[in-house]
């Protein structure tokens, strides 16, 4: 039987993300705070489907992080929760945790979803917690590819001096 890949201290799990200039963005925070992986779910398109359009904004980044496409954004949470990986989901709502009070443990995984929808409602069942990040102004929510930059960026902050 084989051994059980060892999953990354970090993964960025990107579902349903429409604009390929929000993934680009996404692979280039991953490949500044050092995210393992990045995971494209659902019709999330990726540098195997517009490789051309991704550079924009990714600028090589998608040479530099590991990623790999999903089917379903529900068999890979799954299989990294087994993993022992806390899995926590971006989304605003009334349930979300504010992402600062989040006890954050290692290996992580991060969830983002649709720019309109954002993450599928049957995720905040998947995973262990659901973060919002605070807003003051009229808006309800930044940029999918600005809120997990800012996310990751926070969580990842206090484990650069490993």
């Amino acid at each position: 039987m084989p051994t059980p890949q060892k999953p990354p201290r970090l993964t960025l799990i990107l579902d349903d993300v429409r604009s390929i200039y929000n993934v680009g963005s996404a692979f280039r925070t991953a490949d500044a705070v050092g995210v393992g992986e990045i995971v494209l779910a659902g019709f999330t398109p990726g540098p195997d489907t517009h490789p051309e359009r991704i550079e924009k904004t990714a600028l090589g980044a998608q040479r530099s992080v590991p990623w790999r496409r999903v089917k379903r954004v529900g068999d890979a949470v799954r299989k990294l929760r087994v993993q022992g990986v806390l899995v926590v989901a971006l989304e605003t709502g009334e349930t979300s945790k504010d992402y600062r009070a989040l006890k954050i443990r290692w290996p992580l995984a991060v969830v983002v979803g649709n720019e309109v929808r954002g993450v599928r409602a049957s995720m905040s069942h998947n995973v262990d917690h659901v973060a919002c990040i605070p807003m003051r102004g009229i808006k309800e929510s930044l940029n999918v590819s600005m809120a997990a930059a800012i996310a990751v960026w926070e969580w990842r902050r206090e484990d650069f001096s490993v």
